[in-house]
């Protein structure tokens, strides 16, 4: 009897290697010794099982997952709605990895050793907020424009081996002129066969695929906008933050911000923190090839357009050129302090939500 109150009171922490259909779960004590191990589907009812199972060998403290933002998605969001500690976890350690082999089960310990130690881990974003919204629709978005290119590239390499009749019409008219004519075609269905026929057919489908996602593209402009404008209307007043841009950084940031203990967190999270590259009496600092991509490319597009329109922005690179800076360099400065006046304003706005909830 004591032996089962004295289980019931240990505290535990969990570990969870996450695929597509099949979740692989771990648990250690207290002393990080493993206590078992076991598979669940991804299902409501699989996400139970695996909770009620980690439960049955103590109190629950935190849970370790891989991939929070793919495949551990789901597994997030039923673990934070039953009020669990949850942390994300980075890749394994290469060495261990090397030194023991690899399989699920080896990998859900791993992420257990990780959450309990509090190595290689972070806090995950939430995905239940409007900013998970807003992912969604720019990542559709992303897609709609590639495509878009790729149906303009493949119309003008049409144009360029159709026939004499065709491109002499064709080739001097200006993009949205082509596809409008192109779209207002009305070619012989059935005569398919015929090579003239053929591309016209051709012609007028890339068409009407370029109009369907060009008019795509400025429904989800629209939707973006309106969020940007709901959650951080403050942040496209600054000169060159766009409404993209703007979104991207929101996304960068995700629906918990305070997650990030202070704005070189949130620089270093964008790849625009400094980092030392110095070798004897050369002093110096090199660019962050890491972080998010996509955010630094969002602060590269704002510094470029501030350094096109702004004279303050203007004046800062020309004196740091002279301070025997490149070019590149004072742009990595200047994305720097982007980064900081972005995020003063994303945690300015969200207190004023939390304090707007407390005070309702």
């Amino acid at each position: 009897m004591v032996l089962i109150e004295a289980e019931r009171t240990r505290l535990i922490v969990g570990g969870v290697d996450t695929h597509k259909d099949l979740h692989v779960a771990a648990v250690v004590d207290e002393s990080d010794r493993l206590l078992g191990t076991s598979s669940f589907a991804t299902t409501r009812q699989g996400y139970r099982q695996m909770v009620t199972w980690m439960r049955s060998f103590g109190t629950l403290r935190r849970v370790g997952v891989e991939a929070t933002g793919t495949y551990g998605a789901g597994l997030l969001r039923h673990l934070q709605a039953a009020g669990i500690e949850v942390l994300e976890v980075t890749s394994p350690d290469k060495v261990d990895r090397r030194r023991r082999g690899k399989s699920d089960d080896l990998d859900a310990e791993a992420a257990a050793h990780a959450a309990f130690t509090g190595k290689r881990v972070a806090t995950p974003k939430r995905r239940d907020g409007m900013i998970e919204a807003l992912r969604v629709l720019k990542s559709c978005r992303n897609t709609a424009v590639a495509a878009r290119r790729v149906t303009l590239q493949m119309i003008s390499s049409t144009i360029v081996a159709a026939p004499e009749e065709l491109r002499d019409m064709l080739r001097t008219m200006t993009r949205m002129r082509l596809v409008r004519t192109l779209a207002a075609w009305r070619p012989d269905l059935t005569d398919y066969r015929n090579p003239l026929s053929a591309y016209r057919i051709a012609l007028k489908s890339l068409a009407r695929r370029y109009v369907e996602l060009h008019d795509e593209i400025a429904e989800l402009d629209t939707m973006i906008a309106s969020i940007v404008g709901e959650l951080v209307p403050d942040l496209v007043a600054p000169n060159a933050i766009g409404h993209e841009t703007a979104a991207q950084l929101l996304i960068t940031a995700g629906d918990n911000p305070e997650r990030l203990s202070s704005e070189a967190s949130f620089a270093a999270l964008c790849g625009v923190s400094p980092v030392p590259a110095s070798s004897g009496k050369i002093v110096r600092h090199r660019l962050n090839r890491g972080g998010d991509r996509a955010a630094n490319s969002a602060l590269h597009i704002i510094a470029i357009g501030r350094l096109r329109t702004d004279s303050r922005t203007q004046a800062y690179v020309a004196r740091r050129i002279a301070d025997g800076h490149s070019k590149l360099e004072a742009i990595r400065c200047l994305k720097r302090y982007i980064a900081r006046e972005v995020f003063t304003i994303i945690r300015r706005r969200q207190r004023d939500i939390n304090e707007t909830q407390l005070a309702t």
